[in-house]
């Protein structure tokens, strides 16, 4: 029996056994496509006819596999988000913000391992040879050995990994990568989901690290269809405000080590350069202690960082008050609010509220809920906290602050950076204070009063 083709909507990326004028997942006209499967040798062979497989080879969960070999970059921030160095025949996806410094992070990245004994090529999709060249020579990596070139063909690109064999390859991007067997644009949802499939199976099977890079869309997702990244093994995301040099590499997907990890560098007329202390950055443009800034102690990966919460609250001219939210939850807030409302008696009807958080970095663990709820009574009631007091803790829903993991950690990277009292919920078993004087609450009313109805 004949396999079917497999039909693809260009659209929504559904997938159908026969063609029809109409998507019946999106709706669109005319938007399916018949997609076959490519490789550098030619069309794929029929496996799946009247013909028996082969039995494979089952083991159990006792058996114990080698570690897979590692290689380091020597850059530290990147070699940690990685999970330790980068994995032979592992497929990694780096999406960003057009312009936020993938191509330039991704270049020093190569010349880094090319100088460490892999055999590195630079594919690029959007650049010509000479403008990557360039680049190069702005950031002094002439020197490296690292073999560039520029090309969207698919099939073209397999070919020459197959003859070269290099141990790693960077493709860059995969929006612009061209499969001659899928009868769409270049950036449509069938193009770049037939073009990862292909890289990743292409780099387990040769034993080659393949990197693509993904540009992010307005929703903040890598664009192209959400499989993209259930193909590969690791997905690190490039984020940063353009008008700040802070740059994070952040793991959201990682199959050879801890995800969440971070890795923070700095943008410099040389290009990315790591920081070593990232806290320390952070906090190092923070002035004179001022209503509605507060420092937060929070964990990212594995390492402790710091960083201020910045509020403002402000009469609103208008009939429904403002609530406007960079590098947090705009729904966490919006609980906040309610809490401090129905708990505390702290109004905030009227008014227009703005957080921040500096820097660029972008917060999503529970444990900031209560530096955000003192930033905006900070800022409510214009009395700042103490320039040397850190903040954090998770607030339920009752009003009650609940303690969070890795208390520790943080109290020492505070005590670090010269803190000398820290705000934090009550907790049952304390294994140290790490030399700080601890304020503890049992819940939000009680914060609110011993903090702020001292003034």
């Amino acid at each position: 029996m004949a396999k079917e083709p497999a039909f693809t909507c260009a659209k929504c990326a559904a997938s159908f056994t026969k063609w029809s004028g109409r998507c019946e997942s999106c709706g669109a006209w005319n938007s399916i496509e018949e997609s076959q499967p490519l490789s550098a040798a030619g069309p794929a062979k029929k496996t799946l006819g009247g013909k028996r497989g082969t039995t494979i080879k089952l083991t159990d969960l006792a058996t114990q596999e080698a570690e897979p070999p590692r290689t380091m970059s020597g850059v530290d921030e990147l070699d940690r988000v990685l999970g330790g160095g980068l994995v032979p025949a592992s497929a990694l996806l780096v999406g960003g913000d057009p312009g936020i410094g993938k191509s330039t992070l991704l270049l020093q990245a190569a010349a880094r391992f090319a100088r460490n004994g892999l055999r590195v090529i630079y594919i690029s999709g959007e650049e010509s040879a000479a403008q990557v060249q360039m680049r190069a020579r702005r950031l002094g990596l002439t020197e490296s050995p690292v073999m560039l070139a520029s090309e969207t063909n698919l099939r073209d690109i397999l070919t020459t990994l197959e003859t070269e064999k290099p141990d790693l390859a960077i493709i860059d991007s995969i929006q612009t990568m061209w499969a001659d067997n899928v009868e769409s644009a270049p950036g449509s949802v069938s193009q770049v989901r037939a073009s990862a499939h292909e890289l990743t199976t292409f780099a387990k099977r040769k034993g080659i690290a393949v990197v693509m890079v993904g540009h992010v869309t307005k929703e903040g997702a890598i664009a192209g269809p959400r499989v993209v990244e259930h193909m590969v093994d690791t997905v690190l995301y490039f984020e940063g405000e353009r008008g700040h040099q802070f740059r994070i590499l952040r793991s959201v997907k990682n199959r050879f080590g801890p995800a969440d990890e971070i890795g923070v560098f700095e943008m410099t007329g040389k290009g990315l350069a790591e920081v070593k202390n990232p806290s320390a950055l952070f906090l190092s443009e923070r002035g004179k202690p001022a209503p509605g800034s507060v420092v937060f102690a929070g964990i990212e990966g594995s390492r402790p960082v710091l960083c201020e919460f910045q509020a403002l609250v402000a009469p609103s001219p208008h009939s429904q008050p403002r609530r406007t939210v960079v590098g947090w939850d705009g729904g966490r807030l919006a609980m906040i609010l309610a809490v401090l409302e129905a708990r505390c008696g702290v109004p905030f009807t009227g008014l227009d509220v703005y957080l921040n958080v500096a820097g660029g970095l972008r917060v999503s663990e529970p444990a900031a809920d209560l530096a955000v709820a003192a930033a905006l009574i900070s800022a409510r009631e214009d009395a700042a906290l103490p320039p040397d007091c850190v903040v954090f803790g998770e607030i339920s829903l009752s009003g009650a602050l609940r303690p969070v993991s890795q208390t520790e950690n943080r109290l020492k990277e505070a005590q670090k950076l010269g803190f000398t009292q820290a705000i934090t919920p009550s907790q049952k078993k304390r294994s140290g204070d790490a030399g700080l004087t601890l304020r503890s609450m049992e819940d939000l009313p009680a914060f609110v009063e011993q903090i702020f109805g001292e003034r």
